[in-house]
C-alpha cells in the first residue's frame, strides 16, 4: 500500500463509462492506491467530501453534473487535491477551462494506460507540488 505522510493514497475515479472506471480502478489498486469511484459530477463532489482523495481522475462530459462544474465545486472544498481531467472531446478550450478551474492535467481519451500507470507511480513520489517533473509523463 502506498503511503504519503503516514496514510495510504486515495484515488477517486469519476467517469460515466463503467469500463473506464473499472480499468483505472484495477491499475490504481495494482499500484497500491485505495480507490473510490463515481459515475457523475454530483457523485464526485459528495464522494470527495467524504473520502478526501489525494488524486482525482475525472471525465469532462458526464450526465447530472459535468466534470468542469464538479472540478470547481471540489476545488472549493479541497483546494490541494490533484485533479487529472479526461476527455474524448479534447479541444484547446476544454483544456483551458480545466486548467483555469485548477486541473493538474487534461488528457485525451483513449489514453495510454501505461502512461497512467507511470503517472500513478510518479505521483506517489513527486506529489503535485513538483508538477514540472510530472508534466513529462503525459507528453511521452
Amino acid at each position: 500500500m502506498l503511503l504519503w505522510r503516514g496514510k495510504s493514497l486515495v484515488l477517486l475515479v469519476v467517469d460515466d463509462q463503467a469500463g473506464i472506471r473499472y480499468l483505472l480502478d484495477m491499475v490504481a489498486k495494482e499500484e497500491g492506491y485505495r480507490v473510490h469511484t463515481a459515475q457523475n459530477g454530483l457523485e464526485a463532489v459528495e464522494t470527495a467530501k467524504s473520502v478526501r482523495p489525494d488524486l482525482i481522475f475525472m471525465d469532462v462530459r458526464m450526465p447530472v453534473m459535468d466534470g468542469l462544474e464538479a472540478l470547481e465545486k471540489i476545488r472549493a472544498i479541497l483546494p490541494e487535491v490533484a485533479v487529472v481531467m479526461m476527455t474524448a472531446y479534447g479541444s484547446q478550450e476544454t483544456s483551458r477551462q480545466a486548467y483555469q478551474k485548477g486541473a493538474l492535467f487534461c488528457i485525451d481519451k483513449p489514453f495510454d494506460i501505461s502512461k497512467v500507470k507511470f503517472f500513478l507511480q510518479e505521483f506517489n513520489w513527486k506529489r503535485p507540488d513538483q508538477k514540472v517533473k510530472l508534466d513529462n509523463v503525459f507528453a511521452l
